[in-house]
């Protein structure tokens, strides 16, 4: 019984030794490193909130919010733990597509700066959240058929944050994240990207 004992605890503390070892001491690994990312947007707001935002005024129209998104990221690792990144995001195409054939573009792009938090899971494998704020700009292009109705571009600063999981193959990364460009109540960007990166 004793032996079966000592066995049954030697498996459970390899067992436990093998998972901790899974979980990898984080590399001391800092330095720059850069990224190219794609993928797609959503607007988070609903028709009413859009004509606010620009200023439309209009109703008979109806939200096209699917588009791709392009985006840029420099950044430096300060450690396993704690990175920070610039970065430029073009946000795509919002259209109002009106009932009588004519169209409205909202086109909007981002840059700023993001704080970002770090878990390295295991040695190839790192969580992350991030925060930062961006400075954003909304170009408004068309007329929804009407002349008198007075379309609006728009910008500001505003936050930005997100989530994701990166993938590490040193000096090779890829991530995949979502984020929330959050321009104001009116107008809320989601957006969902995957990207692949360069570490020096």
């Amino acid at each position: 019984m004793q032996i079966k004992t000592i066995v049954a605890a030697s498996l459970a503390s390899s067992t436990l030794l093998g998972a901790t070892s899974l979980m990898a001491a984080p590399s001391d690994v800092e330095g720059l490193y850069f990224g190219l990312g794609t993928g797609f947007s959503s607007l988070e707001n609903d028709r009413d909130d859009v004509d606010d935002f620009v200023e439309a005024g209009a109703e008979d129209y109806e939200l096209d919010d699917d588009d791709n998104v392009w985006k840029g990221f420099v950044g430096y690792e300060f450690s396993p733990y704690f990175a920070t990144e610039l970065f430029y995001a073009d946000l795509g195409r919002t259209r109002l597509k009106g009932n009588d054939g004519a169209n409205t573009d909202l086109e909007s792009d981002a840059y700023g700066v993001n704080l970002i938090g770090q878990l390295p899971v295991t040695s190839w494998f790192t969580a992350f959240a991030k925060v930062g704020m961006a400075d954003w700009k909304t170009d408004v292009d068309g007329n929804l058929g009407n002349a008198n109705v007075d379309l609006k571009d728009n910008d500001g600063t505003d936050p930005v944050y997100g989530v994701g999981a990166q993938f590490n193959f040193d000096p090779f990364m890829v991530r995949t994240e979502y984020e929330r460009y959050d321009f104001d109540s009116d107008y809320q960007i989601d957006t969902f990207t995957a990207s692949a990166g360069w570490r020096f």
